[in-house]
């Protein structure tokens, strides 16, 4: 086992590599000029070569490839052209934000989808199994700007229940904090909900019809203990890894609810970026979102490895 995650921690090198030229290169495919947005429209020839020079925009492409990945090596993800800080400041005020806000969507996701994916399989062709199915369906048909919308309109405007827009530190006020970011979690957490339920009733399925679930049954056991010890047990081990999965493209997805609600997240970060050709912290920020995820997926891994002895082999 410890020489499968030797081997996938050494496959993580060349992955983050191929990544970063593909971000790099991306960046500079876009149209616009970074220097000019800096410096405004309005601004002269002499001011525009200037910022180009003094952010190494005006040598050739390689160059400035080698000395951003140089820099990222080092631990330093270059300065942004807009805010004037380090990224890799910007990064540690935004990330926990953002990760807090995935935390909750996770939760909610993963408690209404395995519990709505188990009793839609226990109770199967029932009125349970065909309600969870329509809540999959919804949660995974439904726009996420539209939900977002429809939740501002009744549970902010409507009914003055949670707030609308903004973010406050769990370090300032848990309650109000929880709160902040009760509505973004559900519209974030709802799709994930939807795909986790499908899934889980599949696995359950398949387990509640296999010979050692039929062996319980036969040896006398209830059936409360043949569904949670037996069938469960076998059924959420693939769960492992999707849940580990959606919670890293929950780290990407949240771009568009940080934007609906105000959060000064990842997502809203990456947005104002783009906009300005800031590109030291679009290409930071995608890089640390695309590390994660490449971490998660190893811990989801090394979790199915334990959870299932046959594959440490």
């Amino acid at each position: 086992m410890i020489r499968l995650i030797g081997k996938r921690l050494l496959e993580i090198i060349p992955t983050l590599l191929i990544l970063s030229v593909i971000i790099f290169l991306l960046q500079r495919l876009l149209p616009g000029d970074p220097a000019i947005a800096l410096a405004g429209e309005e601004a002269g020839a002499e001011l525009i070569e200037q910022i180009r020079q003094q952010y190494g925009l005006d040598r050739p492409l390689p160059l400035q490839y080698f000395d951003w990945i140089g820099g990222v090596l080092q631990g330093d993800l270059g300065q942004s052209m807009r805010m004037r800080r380090p990224v890799l400041d910007l990064i540690a005020s935004r990330l926990p934000v953002t990760l807090q806000l995935a935390v909750m969507a996770m939760v909610l996701a993963l408690g209404v989808g395995l519990v709505a994916g188990v009793i839609a399989a226990v109770k199967k062709r029932s009125a349970w199994d065909y309600g969870a199915n329509v809540f999959a369906l919804a949660g995974i048909s439904v726009p996420n700007f539209w939900l977002g919308i429809m939740m501002i309109l009744v549970f902010s405007v409507t009914l003055n229940w949670l707030p609308a827009s903004g973010y406050v530190s769990p370090f300032e006020d848990p309650v109000r904090s929880f709160l902040s970011l009760l509505m973004p979690s559900i519209v974030l957490g709802s799709a994930i909900a939807g795909v986790i339920m499908r899934h889980t009733r599949s696995a359950m399925l398949q387990a509640l019809q296999s010979d050692y679930v039929r062996t319980a049954r036969a040896k006398g056991l209830d059936e409360k203990t043949v569904v949670i010890r037996h069938a469960m047990r076998n059924a959420l081990t693939p769960i492992i890894t999707l849940g580990a999965l959606e919670f890293g493209s929950l780290l990407g997805g949240a771009v568009l609810t940080e934007q609906i609600f105000n959060i000064p997240g990842f997502g809203k970060l990456i947005v104002d970026a783009v906009y300005n050709r800031d590109y030291a912290v679009v290409q930071g920020v995608v890089l640390v979102t695309a590390l994660v995820y490449v971490i998660l997926s190893l811990l989801a891994d090394i979790g199915y490895m334990l959870a299932n002895p046959k594959l440490r082999g």
